[in-house]
């Protein structure tokens, strides 16, 4: 077995985790975005107009704007972590470099606190230290691997495109379905897939998808009538 295996496949033992749970994070949070902030334009200006162009050009405006507003978000939040994990093990390094023995005692420290005996816990620390120092106090103090610091820009990427992605959705049930059912049928396929990321976001945080689920389609459902409805009574007001 090597040492990136696990007698429980289930679990997530492997390398790259903390990269590979940020992405598909900003993923699924990218697609629900999508789905719900593109379906509540579409409704929006469709309670106020039963004109195809407009209810396009203003869901392929926030499609766009949207893919590259979450984007940016995304860059800058996980660059923000990426700078902090960086600062620490530069902080870390310096500390190994002039104080090895305060930082050896540490270390043991550390291991009997999680219920090592002294003489394991300073035996352990000794043959971690000797091996990989930095790696051994940054494993045991911080939680971090230097392998694994996040990548803000696979992030990005992976918001964005799981945006559109997720805005397409009502973008195309406005476009094939007439306009006497546009509202409802764009209604119906936003929440089953809010429904189906809501479950996506359950099972990748390995939780019950339940609950999740209930709440992105409640949550998008509630987006979706106050959108329409001050479409509508824009439609009704304003623009009469």
């Amino acid at each position: 077995m090597t040492e990136v295996e696990s007698t429980h496949p289930g679990e997530p033992h492997s390398g790259g985790l903390a990269n590979r749970l940020n992405w598909l994070r900003a993923g699924v949070l990218g697609a629900n975005d999508g789905i719900v902030s593109v379906a509540a334009i579409a409704v929006g200006v469709a309670g106020a107009t039963p004109q195809l162009a407009p209810i396009l050009a203003a869901s392929v405006a926030g499609l766009v704007g949207g893919a590259i507003s979450m984007a940016l978000g995304e860059y800058v939040s996980v660059s923000s972590q990426r700078d902090s994990q960086r600062a620490l093990i530069a902080k870390e390094k310096a500390e190994l470099a002039t104080m090895p023995g305060e930082e050896l005692a540490e270390l043991t420290k550390l291991y009997q606190d999680k219920g090592l005996s002294p003489q394991t816990a300073h035996v352990v620390a000794e043959e971690l230290t000797a091996n990989d120092a930095l790696a051994a106090h940054l494993e045991a103090e911080l939680n971090i691997d230097q392998a694994d610091i996040v990548s803000p820009w696979r992030a990005a990427f992976a918001s964005a495109v799981s945006f559109l992605i997720g805005g397409l959705l009502p973008i195309l049930a406005i476009i094939v379905f007439p306009a006497s059912l546009r509202v409802p049928a764009t209604f119906a396929t936003v929440l089953i897939a809010l429904a189906i990321t809501g479950a996506a976001g359950g099972y990748l945080g390995d939780s019950p998808m339940l609950r999740p689920m209930v709440r992105v389609v409640l949550g998008g459902a509630l987006a979706l009538v106050a959108t329409f409805l001050i479409g509508r009574l824009l439609g009704t007001t304003v623009l009469a």
